[in-house]
């Protein structure tokens, strides 16, 4: 599907419009600054946590692929928590700017799992291609988005958690939250 490629291929720049939007019309106060704060830092928590066992397979924007079928750490809860961790990520930062509240987190929140409904559909048909089977029976015990409380344990191929292959993806995100965040800051003790 052309729009599921398009969308996959330009997820890192989709936001731009959304952060855009946010800093013209933010309305930051101390309230709105802490509670986005730590929904934000809840989403970069899990993307963390996710990109400790994904590494760099998870900065792909050509074609969809993995070498791996990742069903360790936050995979075994929910099968996209780099996606649910940026959602947190957007929601939390549009409620840190206070911008056009309600409105553009309600219209961020339908966004973002818009676009990444559509990713996901494409990248389950490469998984159930590339890992048949095994991919089938982890799909119909794990949810796309909402995380079960009881992780999925069937699985010969255990990735473990590694630091380092975290920091080393990570690294791009981390500096766009800390920019996102630092903004916001300079906003509210300006305005």
């Amino acid at each position: 599907m052309k729009l599921s490629k398009f969308l996959f291929k330009n997820r890192s720049y989709t936001p731009l419009p959304f952060l855009l939007v946010m800093v013209i019309f933010a309305k930051p106060n101390l309230y709105s600054m802490i509670t986005g704060f730590l929904i934000a830092l809840l989403g970069e928590m899990i993307r963390f946590w996710g990109v400790c066992y994904i590494g760099s397979e998870s900065r792909t924007t050509g074609k969809v692929g993995g070498t791996k079928l990742l069903v360790s750490g936050p995979f075994a809860y929910v099968r996209n928590p780099l996606y649910v961790g940026n959602i947190l990520i957007y929601m939390g930062i549009g409620v840190m700017s206070n911008a056009l509240f309600p409105y553009l987190i309600i219209f961020g929140f339908i966004f973002f799992v818009f676009q990444y409904y559509f990713i996901i559909i494409e990248e389950e048909k490469y998984l159930k291609d590339e890992f048949k089977e095994d991919y089938i029976e982890y799909y119909k015990n794990v949810r796309r988005f909402i995380p079960k409380l009881r992780p999925y344990k069937k699985s010969n191929n255990k990735i473990n958690f590694e630091f380092s292959r975290g920091i080393s993806s990570e690294r791009r995100t981390l500096q766009g939250f800390s920019i996102s965040i630092l903004i916001l800051i300079i906003i509210w003790i300006f305005r």
